[in-house]
Formats: C-alpha cells, structure tokens, sequence
C-alpha cells in the first residue's frame, strides 16, 4: 500500500499510484537456517550492525524421545559467551488454564522456555516462538531479550502451552555479532527452521 492510497482512499486500480512504496514492517530477512537432524546447534554468525532491533521468528522441534511427549526449551547465547552472563524469567500457561513463572541468573545461557516440540509429540506438530533482541548494537548497556512461545499437541491438555518471557545478556560493552541457538536435548531435525530479521525502528 502507499501512503496516499490511505489517505485518499483505495481507487481499485493501482496501490502504488502517486507514491512510493510504503513499508509499515521496516523488517528485513537477514538470514535463515534449518535443522539438519544430525546437529543439536544453530547459529546466526556475522550479524550486520545496520539495523535497530533483531528478531528470530522459528519452528522447532528436536529428536528426544527420552522424556515421552513434552516441550523443550532452546538456548540462546549471543557472541559464544558461555560465561555466567545471563537471565531470564518466563511465565506460562497450561491448557487447564493454570500458569507458573521459572527464572534462572547468573546462568550460561538464556533459556526459551517452551520453544520445541520433543520427539515423543505427534509426529510434524512444532513448537512456535517469536524472540526480539532490543538494541543488539548498543555498546553502552546491557541486551534485553523477550519472546512469545507456544505448541498445542492435542494429546494432553497439561502440555498445550503459551509462553511468554524475558531474558538479559549481561555484557555492555559489544554488540552481537552472533547468536547461537542449542536444542535442549539431542538434535534440532531438519523440520526445524530459524530465520533472523532486523528491524529498522
């Protein structure tokens, strides 16, 4: 759409009529990666530091079967940081309808809680998760992360969840460069699909 055609109304004949394009997301594909089914990590590397925002929009699933039919969380570290430099805390709903609220500091990595469908869950259901990184270059304070997360299986109505949280990498010094994303348990399969978008404002 443009910006005339909203202000003046449709005509039914062009969109683009009078104006340039016009682009309200201001969101840009940098790079997508899939699980191979063989390797438990996904990492975004050389990360422009061009834009304002990150955003990581993913489907996921790993091949654990060792836990019967739950959903996994993912972790995340940014510039292969293994340190004590990270925290997060989530909190989430059950299909009942009860919620509960985890946290972890001073950790190694943030943990996506509720991310990934495991390999016990009906075949081809994913986990689903939008994570945002906020001021990703900043090289003067700390990087705040947030995400949404969610799976209905429809095997067990205490394991359909919806997730919401937030996460901290403690380091003010560099922007991320780089993000490593690491299954929870065994391999990430090759349904499994991460693609990361900057963000302009």
């Amino acid at each position: 759409m443009t910006v005339s055609s909203i202000a003046t109304g449709y005509d039914g004949i062009s969109l683009l009529a009078g104006n340039a394009a016009y682009d309200p997301a201001a969101t840009f594909l940098i790079q997508r990666v899939a699980g191979t089914g063989s390797s438990g990590t996904i990492t975004f590397t050389s990360i422009p530091q061009t834009y304002k925002h990150l955003q990581i929009r993913g489907i996921c699933r790993d091949t654990n079967t060792a836990a019967g039919a739950v959903i996994m969380p993912t972790y995340m570290r940014f510039n292969s940081d293994s340190g004590n430099n990270y925290a997060d805390h989530t909190l989430y709903g059950f299909g009942s309808g009860t919620g509960t609220g985890l946290k972890d500091t001073s950790a190694t990595y943030v943990t996506l809680y509720n991310t990934s469908a495991n390999g016990g869950i009906t075949a081809n259901v994913m986990g689903a998760s939008i994570v945002d990184i906020l001021d990703y270059t900043s090289t003067s304070k700390n990087k705040t992360v947030s995400w949404f997360s969610g799976m209905d299986f429809n095997t067990a109505s205490n394991e359909a969840r919806v997730n919401l949280g937030s996460g901290l990498w403690m380091n003010s010094s560099n922007g991320i460069t780089s993000i490593t994303l690491t299954a929870a348990a065994n391999n990430f399969t090759s349904t499994t699909s991460f693609a990361l978008y900057g963000m302009v404002g």
